[in-house]
């Protein structure tokens, strides 16, 4: 339950990183940003499996960039979901959705499958 808590944070973390760069990306309350990550969370974990394998001989043909795309489209599911949360179109959402795939990921590196912090020492002797 702590891994689970921790990644939504770093989600939320990186979806309000991201709602400040891209001017298209925008939340009207810190509510409404705590349940855009819950609910890309949720649509992370079930519906994006489906389109990845929907779209998996474009992504082939195209070496994996259209996952961008399908990343966009998981962000504007999300934004159509809610109220609070709005996005200008599909550049917004494009460059939304990778700003937050890679600041969580950046911030996720640190978090171990527990929900700890963990850093790596490697000695040499």
């Amino acid at each position: 339950m702590q891994g689970f808590l921790i990644r939504f944070l770093i989600t939320a973390g990186a979806m309000w990183l991201a709602s400040a760069i891209v001017p298209g990306m925008t939340f009207q309350s810190t509510g409404s940003l705590l349940w855009a990550a819950f609910w890309l969370g949720i649509v992370n974990a079930l519906l994006r499996p489906i389109a990845v394998i929907l779209t998996l001989p474009l992504s082939i043909v195209t070496l994996g960039l259209f996952l961008l795309v399908v990343n966009a489209a998981m962000l504007g599911l999300v934004a159509s979901l809610l109220d609070g949360f709005q996005l200008s179109g599909f550049w917004a959402a494009l460059f939304g959705a990778l700003l937050v795939s890679i600041f969580s990921g950046l911030a996720s590196n640190f978090i171990g499958p527990k929900g700890q912090y963990e850093v790596m020492v490697i000695r040499r002797d």
